[in-house]
């Protein structure tokens, strides 16, 4: 019954947005608006959609949070940083730096994460920064609602960086087989699934947004290529275990620490969660 209602309600609460929001209906843009909004050197034929809720599914230790950031920059985009982190916590039992702090801070039941969302949900466009492994759990059927967008990197940089932080991370800790699992069952619910690999964004960041944006259904912003460096207000209250990186960019570049070595314990992980990433990998956005 509980999910009958969350289903139903998010239903609802779209057909509301769809009524005060100006313009809802898809539009295709005009020869001058391609030029302008979408991709610098290639012509197509794109639509544009007037209200989202865009799901980022990522593994960790990816860019995601720069990611967030970009789309923040938007003045139609409002952001959430990791809605569920609070339900996989309490749902998990894992450990992790600050966990007693996001437990008090953030709702953990899915009918008052829905609520929050909501509350949130007061431009053309939501986007919300998630983590695949944080979903177990929640219904297929309610994530398939919102167009998912699934954010990859290479497992080898993933696991050296997560290493960092929790030394011995498992399977469940980087998320790489819940990340297929979810696209398949997404897929067969008819849930919209996009899939974007982070080195294509740190590569060719202009090129890779234009791409994601055309997917989407979105005009491309300039304005999404650079943001303040440090600390955001759009940032969870684990940023400070979490965000250093980060908080010392102002775009989308490689770090340092990509390049760090595998720790040796962590092998089998990474040849384990190979698989998965190279599955996703097919799906990937080009620019």
């Amino acid at each position: 019954m509980v999910f009958h209602r969350l289903l139903d309600r998010s239903r609802r609460h779209f057909r509301l947005r769809q009524k005060h929001i100006p313009g809802h209906e898809v539009q295709s843009a005009s020869k001058d608006e391609r030029n302008h909004c979408f991709h610098p050197t290639k012509l197509r034929v794109v639509q544009y959609i007037r209200h989202m809720r865009i799901h980022l599914i990522s593994t960790p230790r990816n860019v995601s949070t720069a990611l967030m950031y970009s789309f923040a920059q938007r003045r139609d985009t409002r952001v959430v940083d990791e809605p569920f982190y609070a339900y996989y916590l309490e749902r998990s039992g894992a450990q992790h730096p600050g966990r007693t702090e996001v437990l008090s801070a953030m709702p953990i039941a899915i009918e008052e994460i829905m609520d929050q969302l909501d509350r949130e949900d007061d431009r053309e466009h939501l986007f919300m920064k998630g983590m695949g492994h944080h979903l177990d759990g929640v219904p297929i059927e309610l994530l398939a609602e919102w167009t998912s967008l699934f954010f990859i990197r290479d497992p080898k940089q993933l696991i050296a960086s997560f290493a960092q932080v929790i030394p011995d991370p498992t399977m469940r800790d980087i998320g790489s087989e819940m990340l297929v699992t979810l696209h398949s069952a997404l897929r067969k619910a008819g849930g919209r699934t996009l899939v974007l690999d982070s080195a294509d964004l740190v590569r060719e960041p202009e090129g890779t947004l234009a791409a994601l944006c055309t997917e989407l259904g979105m005009p491309f912003d300039r304005a999404m290529l650079q943001w303040r460096a440090g600390p955001r207000p759009e940032d969870g209250i684990w940023a400070k275990y979490w965000y250093a990186n980060v908080h010392r960019t102002n775009g989308f570049m490689a770090q340092p620490t990509s390049q760090r070595e595998l720790p040796e314990q962590c092998r089998p992980l990474y040849e384990a969660a190979l698989p998965y990433f190279e599955e996703l990998r097919q799906y990937a956005i080009r620019s």
